[in-house]
């Protein structure tokens, strides 16, 4: 910890900012944008993310020992990028994330299981203009691990979004990552003060560890949620109301 983040850091909790929130009991391990556009170094938009996969993985096989969820976003573009917004014009690397190519696929270190949702998205928050938080209460998840990347983009902006809709947010320090140190550390900082609670691999293992049964989704009933949710709505469908 550098000496502006340990004054600051204090100072913030002299004037009652860095509370913790704690987890709640019904957990979800989102995996944010660990796609190959943003974890090959050798792109405009990647950076070795080896270590941070690394824990990423221990905690997705942990999540899936117990039956609890697993959810991964990616970014994905039409060829004419004419979905991509303002964003585009903002940050012109985003053009290599097209649909259909290797670029917006999950990373083959982190990839997911049969049935585990991807989420995709066209901005930041992993909740903007998706069906994620419709999809997370339907499950009865209270709160989000969060691992990923970057840290000072679409992890900072998840993790604001999901305090917003009310979840507990544990922003797993090891298993997030980011093209530079300073951005990275510099969200991290910021997200423990006002969005979240950042947190290590081996704590968030101790977390799920303690929960036992208890917070465990049946397997059987997740995937009968999964087949409901993917299926083609229905007239009077509850999706649609």
């Amino acid at each position: 910890m550098t000496d502006w983040q340990k004054q600051t850091g204090e100072d913030y909790r002299r004037k009652g900012l860095a509370n913790r929130m704690g987890f709640g009991q019904h957990p979800v391990l989102l995996i944010v944008d660990f796609i190959n556009g943003f974890t090959d170094p050798s792109t405009p938009l990647g950076g070795d993310l080896t270590k941070e996969m690394a824990r990423t993985a221990e905690l997705m096989n942990r999540f899936r020992a117990v039956h609890l969820p697993v959810v991964f976003t990616t970014i994905a573009y039409e060829p004419d990028l004419r979905d991509a917004g303002m964003w585009i014009k903002k940050v012109p690397a985003l053009h290599i994330l097209k649909r259909g190519t290797r670029m917006v696929e999950i990373d083959a270190r982190v990839q997911p299981h049969s049935g585990e949702r991807i989420v995709e998205k066209k901005f930041a928050s992993a909740f903007f203009g998706t069906d994620l938080h419709n999809y997370l209460s339907g499950l009865g998840i209270d709160t989000i691990v969060m691992t990923g990347c970057t840290t000072s983009g679409c992890i900072r902006a998840s993790a604001i979004d999901a305090i917003q809709y009310g979840y507990h947010c544990a922003v797993v320090r090891d298993a997030v990552g980011d093209r530079a140190s300073g951005p990275h550390e510099s969200n991290l900082f910021d997200i423990d003060a006002k969005y979240g609670d950042v947190v290590s691999s081996a704590q968030a293992t101790d977390y799920l560890n303690g929960l036992g049964v208890v917070g465990a989704i049946n397997g059987h009933e997740r995937d009968e949620f999964q087949r409901w949710w993917d299926a083609p709505a229905s007239s009077g469908d509850r999706r649609g109301a």
